[in-house]
Formats: C-alpha cells, sequence, structure tokens
C-alpha cells in the first residue's frame, strides 16, 4: 500500500498566518522561493544549525549568538542552505534591531528565503500555530487518500467501466483528467465538458509542452506494471495544492492499473477509446463539432480532410485495423453494440476516396479469405457531415445482410444505390405506417390457428426470384403441382393474386419491411 505524501505549507503561506502578520514580518531576501514547502518550524541560535536539520525546516532565531561576528552570521546562513532549510526568520530586538547585510546578501546568494519580524514576536506562537496546521493537513491527507482509494475500489470491484472511475476521479480533482498512450494520444478524458474541450482544443501542443514537467497544476502520473509503461493519467490544470494533485494522480493510476488487470485482454484502451468516440459519432448524443477536439487528441487528422465511413458486418477490429496499417491509412475502427465494425477514413483532399475504399475491401477478402462485405458511404468533406455517413454505412452493411444468400451478388464495396428497394423498406422499418402495413397485408400468414409455417418461407422465395416457380420448387425440393398448391393457399389466405404485379409488389414490400422488423 502505498502511504499519503508528506503535506506542507509553503513559506507564502506561513508569512499570511494571522499570527505571524502580527509580528510584521519582511521578506529581505530569497523572495523568489516563498513557494518552498516548510516540513517543520524549528528553533535554533547555534550556528551550526544545520547539523541539527533535515530539510524543509522553517528556522527561527533572534541571532543573539552571532551579533558581533560577520563570519559567524555568513556560515550560519550557509549552513541552513547545505541542510535545504525552507527558510530562515530572524526577530529583530536586542542583537539585531534591523536586517545585517551580512546576512541578507548571504542569504540572496543561496536562494533562501530570509524574513525578519519587525515587532517582538513569541516564537511559541508561530510554532504551535504552523505545527497544528501541518498535522492537521496531513491527517486529512491520509483521510483524502483511504477516502479516493475506497471509492475507486469499490467501482473496479462492481465492474464500473473505466469511464466511470475517471469520473470519480474528476470529481475529485475538480479539474479535466485525460488519460493517454505513451504517444500522447487522447484515449479518454473526464470532467466538466468545456473544459475537457479546451484542454484537447490544442491537445498536441499542450502536451509536447507539458510533457517534460510539472506545473499550472498539470500533474501526470505513469501506468503500467510488470516493468512495462503502457500510458499515462493527467490532471489538467489542478488548482489545489500540488501535495492533493498528486495523491490524487498516484490513486487514479493505481485504479487504472488495476481495472486493466481485472478486465483481462478483452479490448485494448485504444480500441475502447475508438468505439466511445464512433459511438457518439453515430447515435448523435453528443454534436460532431464537440466531438471534433476528441478525433484530433486521438490521433484522427482532421485538417483539411476528406472523411469515409465504412461498415463491415462480422468484421474483427483487430483485423480490420492491420489492414489500415498495412494500406498507410489512417483512421479509426470500433465495434459497435449491434456487432458491425465501424471504419472512418481520413483521406487527403486529393485521394480517390471510391478506389481507396475497394482497395481497403479487396486487401480485407484477401486477409479473411472470405467473402468479406465492406458497405460505404459517400466522402464527406465536412466533419459535421460525418455522423449521418456513418448511419448510412451501417444502414447498407444491415440491408446487405438482409439480403438472402441465394441473391447476395454485391460488389465488393456496398453502397446504399446497390440495396435499392431492401434498402429503403429497412430505412423505414420504424415507422408506424409501415409496420401497420406489413401486418394488415401478411394477416392471414403470421394470425391465426391455421397459420402454415412453411407458406411463408416460400412466399419469400417466390417473391425473390421475380416468381420463378421453377427455381422456387427447385429450392424448396418440392414438385411443381406441390408448389402450385402452396401458392394458391397463400393467395386464397391473403385475398391476392400474385400473378398481378401491382399486388404482387404490394406483398413482396410487406414482407421485406417484417423481415427488416423481425431482424
Amino acid at each position: 500500500m502505498t502511504t499519503a505524501p508528506d503535506t506542507a505549507l509553503s513559506v507564502r503561506q506561513v508569512l499570511t498566518l494571522e499570527r505571524v502578520l502580527a509580528g510584521e514580518p519582511e521578506v529581505v531576501a530569497g523572495a523568489g522561493h516563498l513557494d518552498r514547502p516548510v516540513r517543520w518550524v524549528h528553533v535554533a541560535e547555534a550556528a551550526d544549525v544545520g547539523v541539527m536539520l533535515s530539510g524543509g525546516e522553517m528556522v527561527l532565531t533572534t541571532g543573539v549568538l552571532l551579533a558581533g561576528d560577520p563570519d559567524a552570521q555568513t556560515e550560519y546562513i550557509r549552513s541552513l542552505h547545505r541542510a535545504e532549510a525552507a527558510a530562515v526568520v530572524l526577530g529583530l530586538g536586542r542583537a539585531f534591531p534591523a536586517a545585517p547585510d551580512v546576512m541578507r546578501r548571504a542569504a540572496e546568494r543561496c536562494g533562501l528565503p530570509m524574513v525578519v519580524l519587525h515587532r517582538p514576536f513569541p516564537f511559541a506562537e508561530l510554532t504551535e500555530e504552523v505545527q497544528s496546521r501541518l498535522v492537521s493537513s496531513k491527517f486529512a491527507a491520509v483521510s483524502l487518500s483511504e477516502s479516493v482509494r475506497t471509492a475507486l475500489t469499490g467501482l473496479i470491484t462492481s465492474g464500473a467501466p473505466m469511464q466511470r472511475i475517471l469520473d470519480e476521479i474528476a470529481g475529485h480533482a475538480a479539474c479535466p483528467v485525460v488519460v493517454t498512450n505513451l504517444a500522447h494520444r487522447v484515449l479518454a478524458t473526464a470532467g466538466e465538458r468545456s473544459a475537457v474541450d479546451d484542454v484537447l482544443r490544442d491537445w498536441e501542443r499542450i502536451a509536447r509542452q507539458a510533457g517534460g514537467s510539472e506545473g499550472d497544476g498539470w500533474i501526470r502520473a505513469e501506468l503500467g506494471g510488470r516493468g512495462e509503461r503502457w500510458g499515462r493519467i493527467v490532471l489538467c490544470g489542478h488548482r489545489g495544492d500540488a501535495v492533493t494533485g498528486r495523491l490524487l494522480a498516484d490513486r487514479a493510476a493505481e485504479a487504472l492499473v488495476l481495472h486493466r488487470m481485472l478486465a483481462g485482454p478483452a479490448h485494448t484502451w485504444e480500441e475502447e477509446s475508438a468505439q466511445s468516440l464512433l459511438t457518439d459519432l453515430v447515435t448523435g448524443v453528443v454534436p460532431a463539432r464537440q466531438l471534433l477536439p476528441r478525433a484530433r487528441a486521438a490521433g484522427l487528422p482532421v485538417n483539411r480532410r476528406s472523411f469515409v465511413p465504412l461498415a463491415v458486418r462480422d468484421g474483427d477490429p483487430a483485423r480490420l485495423d492491420r489492414v489500415l496499417r498495412l494500406l498507410g491509412l489512417s483512421g479509426l475502427v470500433a465495434e459497435l453494440a449491434d456487432g458491425t465494425t465501424a471504419v472512418l477514413l481520413s483521406l487527403a483532399r486529393d485521394q480517390d476516396a471510391e478506389a481507396l475504399a475497394a482497395h481497403f475491401a479487396a486487401r480485407l477478402r484477401h486477409e479473411t479469405g472470405g467473402p468479406a462485405t465492406v458497405a460505404a458511404a459517400a466522402a464527406r468533406h465536412d466533419w459535421d457531415d460525418v455522423p449521418g455517413g456513418l448511419r448510412e454505412a451501417l444502414h447498407v452493411a444491415e440491408a446487405a445482410a438482409d439480403t438472402p444468400v441465394g441473391q447476395q451478388d454485391h460488389p465488393v464495396v456496398v453502397r446504399l444505390r446497390d440495396v435499392h428497394l431492401r434498402g429503403l423498406v429497412r430505412l423505414l422499418r420504424d415507422d408506424p405506417h409501415v409496420q401497420s402495413f406489413a401486418e394488415r397485408e401478411l394477416d392471414g400468414l403470421l394470425c391465426g390457428a391455421e397459420s402454415d409455417p412453411e407458406l411463408l418461407p416460400v412466399l419469400r422465395t417466390y417473391l425473390a426470384t421475380g416468381r420463378n416457380k421453377s427455381r422456387t420448387a427447385r429450392l424448396h425440393h418440392v414438385s411443381r403441382p406441390a408448389l402450385y398448391r402452396r401458392l394458391e393457399a397463400i393467395e386464397a389466405r391473403l385475398a391476392v393474386d400474385l400473378d398481378d404485379f401491382e399486388q404482387a409488389a404490394s406483398v413482396h414490400i410487406a414482407l421485406l419491411a417484417h423481415d427488416a422488423q423481425q431482424r
């Protein structure tokens, strides 16, 4: 178990305490180092005070043993510097009525904050005030650490997704939280939407500038285990003290590593990131314009690009991603909720979108060794049009999959023009008027105790083959006279004449709608 980090007040914070202000403090040296942490307060008059310190102490002195000895004054400051003291506070009085120049110059050279108190001040009060605050702060840090760990562990053991864990972290940190891979590509985010968008809008530049050091509330922790690193979590602009921010980042990293270990190898974080982004684009839950920073931060080229939405039924996302890399194409790949894998290609404006989509589909067929069907929408040149393009590609993929096996003669890339009436009916399948029409037209075959389960498949084949009786009989392994009897039974139950083109077309459309609804 990792312990909570030491907490501290800065020199600047100590000087703003009410009891300290009563002594009229004045910074006479080292003003640029007032943010040094004060770990403890120590009263010392000895010239060799440094041997008593372990670093981070604010040393209080009246200088009574240093008066009249410039060498001792200089050595006193150097000793504090060597011991990495946080600051020295000199109470003016009988020994030093004013700040001694020798000590002030030595402190300035060492970068050691030196403060003088112009009014008599009981050192015990300052010691008591600072020590009590440090102890309270330490207990608060331990309490926060355990509170955060308990909350995150509870989410992990309950099987919560990574996004829920990040939301919890962002709630404690009160700032955007970003998870990246080692190439600084954003895998997940959490926090107030507008603040996250501000961070992602110029993520590449921010990541380069903030990648090497921490400052301005940018706190990062590495993600990895068993000697391997795979990413990092970043608190972006944490406004609390640095110690609390570090604690939160470390607890978050522990939780994410544990979550990854328990989740197993089913999906990488890169895959989950692409799935989340493409799902949000398809569903329209988040406006496309708001998703643009996420896409850019995820590594998708978006400036002056054409976007080609593709969809593959029963496609393996890993294989599709491998095909993208083999062809040197930029894009996102993710399996959506219905089992269809969506692919969003990002091409330069002067590239031939149709030719590259066909090249991708042909390579996929070669990789799978089977008839992989790739559905595609026309290239979109405006990011706001991408959601509609993805929905169109998914619709075409579903319509193509609904085509009976005997009729599947699709090109290597299937488009909206290739799915004809079946595609239109599938697009309208959820319309109540279409549903009522299908039930009304097929009522005689779908309902009633006298319904024959063999009649509906015969009708489907008969209409799909262009009312070819010989082929229908052959496909159902029945004689022509037996087929005629079944067709007569169908016409009787539906009260239609299947030799009449308009009536047959009406039944065919109803059957297509019924099948689309059932799927």
